[in-house]
């Protein structure tokens, strides 16, 4: 059973050329496979072959993927103007002598507009550019490499809870088949009760058709079908375990189903003990379905 969740976080930094390269990726369900990338200005051709990764790797999920890249040796150095930071020290001097103003201090001056200019990335030849791409999507696939075994760890749990939840449904079928208010005795009473309350109202009516209505009542409420594909749903959703990832929208219409069946199991029950098992049902199979949205 190698399954895999739909949740997950990875970070992964590696130096690699002359750069150091960091991609954090989250995840969550999703329909599809959508992925939205935060990239660098001069990276934003790399997004194709990033996209690809992602298919190499995922089915399905939200994905987001934040790129940084520092690149020490390309970065311009002397990111202090000092020709604007000499004039504006002068133009201090002279106002405190002039006005008897307080002395300026240097973090004052350097917070000064201008004073400070921001690092200029140095512009990479083409080859060089070609290799910090190449280095992105290393990187970027030794993160997805990472997230995956994160979500198969946690898909591991999640196929442990559903294999549990399926055993809890098959026990309920089980109580339902064995239930005392199906055994034939109890069917033949509950008919003749119908019959001898109607007789009782309306003397007139035909003795005879009144058993062959209560008998057809009775077989209509019948809830053997529903059982029965219980069970079959039961090991359709263990096959599919066993088959491994990618079986989570398959998974998620098995729990449709087997919500619909308790529901008739509901509304079909003629007694208290019948309509008891339904809901406990009901209960275990919204569990279920809340375990197996976050299934790839």
């Amino acid at each position: 059973m190698s399954l895999q969740s739909m949740t997950g976080f990875a970070r992964h930094l590696r130096n690699r050329d002359g750069a150091q390269v960091s991609w954090e990726v989250k995840s969550v369900n999703g329909k599809g496979l959508d992925v939205r990338f935060r990239l660098l200005p001069g990276l934003e051709l790399i997004e194709p072959k990033a996209r690809a990764l992602f298919s190499q790797h995922f089915k399905r999920g939200n994905f987001q993927a934040a790129l940084t890249v520092d690149r020490g040796a390309g970065i311009a150095k002397g990111i202090v103007n000092e020709p604007l930071l000499k004039e504006l020290a002068a133009v201090a001097a002279r106002l405190r002598e002039d006005y008897g103003l307080a002395a300026s201090t240097p973090e004052g001056l350097m917070s000064l507009r201008g004073v400070l200019e921001a690092p200029q990335e140095v512009a990479l030849a083409p080859e060089d550019q070609q290799k910090l791409e190449e280095a992105v999507l290393a990187v970027l696939d030794e993160t997805l490499t990472q997230l995956a075994a994160n979500r198969k760890a946690e898909g591991r749990a999640l196929g442990e809870i559903v294999t549990v939840q399926l055993a809890a449904i098959e026990m309920l079928v089980e109580q339902a088949r064995l239930d005392p208010s199906r055994t034939l005795d109890a069917v033949r009473e509950r008919l003749a009760a119908q019959v001898s309350l109607l007789i009782d109202a309306a003397p007139a009516l035909d003795e005879s058709r009144l058993h062959m209505e209560a008998a057809f009542l009775a077989t209509k409420a019948d809830v053997q079908e529903e059982l029965d594909r219980l069970e079959i749903h039961v090991a359709a959703a263990r096959d599919l375990l066993r088959e491994g990832n990618g079986i989570g929208r398959k998974l998620d219409f098995l729990t449709q189903e087997f919500n619909r069946e308790a529901n008739t199991l509901c509304s079909k029950a003629n007694a208290p003990s019948i309509t008891s098992i339904g809901l406990d049902l009901k209960a275990v199979v919204d569990q279920l379905r809340e375990q197996i949205q976050n299934l790839e």
